[in-house]
């Protein structure tokens, strides 16, 4: 990626900004969000960067089940940020911009508090929840980054975020812990999942639990029916994963880390950045939350290598 200065110089303005938005959504020419119609889609000359739909195509908004039409006479007014994280929002795009551009070379993240102090400054007028509120709508917009079923030879494993039980205070323990002095290493914690590709992607999400079912449904899910090996720990719930499925597993309760290529280093890397980002950057993250945290570690992840991943952020950011 470009340097910090090579970026205020190419996105220092609104206007620099929003043209490279247009150019990211619409490399074919403008389409209306709306119909995604191309045909009958006018400029409007009195205000850049805006447009008019006359296509009279009909929609159903998704959420609501609303029939929406673009009239052939009035016609659906959008701007270049219409169903985008940034639409009705009064925070400059060049803002939005730079803090999508520290969150992703940041290798371990950056707290929301952080990019406040960064870029708004203490005395600043914008308080901490827009920086805060900024972060969360990129992070929504890194679950656009669709991966390509998992192939070759791939790691699957789970693992639980959050502090350990015997640094929790009392009052968040439970009474029959308290009275039976039981805590266990899982005890309060979230559980995550993720599949890697040996020198490839990587797919994570939060499970609600942990049982065979979840864990070789995802598989399943995640990874190409003709891959030629999975690899997981001895954990007797895969077992159940695909029987059409190469599967091997590597026994860590026997001090057995390697055999040959059965190892499960891949993953459990991916898992060791992950904690440090939370324990060290954010120090907690919550359940609710840590979904969208997940999008961020793995889209920046899974683009380390790729040097216009900035560019490939913004063409994610379309609701």
């Amino acid at each position: 990626m470009q340097t910090l200065s090579d970026f205020d110089r190419e996105f220092g303005t609104d206007e620099q900004c929003r043209a490279f938005l247009a150019k990211m959504r619409w490399r074919d020419g403008v389409r209306c969000p709306r119909c995604k119609a191309s045909e009958k889609v006018y400029a409007l000359a009195a205000r850049p960067y805006h447009w008019v739909c006359k296509s009279g195509a009909e929609t159903v908004d998704k959420q609501t089940g609303e029939v929406m039409v673009c009239h052939k006479r009035n016609g659906y007014r959008f701007s270049v940020t219409s169903k985008t994280i940034f639409e009705d929002t009064k925070i400059a795009l060049n803002l939005w911009f730079k803090v999508g551009y520290l969150m992703l070379t940041s290798k371990k993240g950056i707290s929301a508090l952080q990019i406040h102090r960064v870029i708004f400054g203490e005395k600043s007028t914008h308080d901490y929840h827009t920086s805060w509120f900024i972060c969360m709508r990129w992070r929504a917009a890194m679950a656009g980054d669709m991966y390509q079923p998992l192939s070759g030879v791939v790691e699957a494993d789970e693992t639980y975020i959050g502090g350990k039980d015997r640094n929790r205070h009392a009052a968040q323990k439970s009474a029959r812990q308290r009275e039976l002095g039981i805590g266990g290493h899982r005890y309060g914690k979230i559980g995550v999942i993720g599949a890697i590709e040996r020198k490839g992607n990587v797919v994570a999400r939060v499970i609600g639990s942990q049982d065979a079912p979840t864990l070789s449904a995802f598989v399943r899910k995640v990874v190409d029916k003709k891959v030629s090996l999975v690899v997981t720990d001895e954990n007797k719930d895969y077992n159940y994963v695909d029987r059409n499925l190469p599967h091997e597993s590597v026994k860590h309760s026997a001090g057995e880390y390697v055999r040959g290529e059965v190892h499960t280093n891949s993953i459990e890397s991916f898992w060791s950045l992950l904690k440090r980002g939370v324990v060290g950057t954010y120090h907690n993250v919550s359940a609710k939350y840590l979904p969208f945290y997940l999008n961020e570690f793995s889209f920046r992840f899974n683009n380390r290598n790729n040097e216009a991943m900035f560019a490939d952020l913004i063409t994610t950011c379309s609701q």
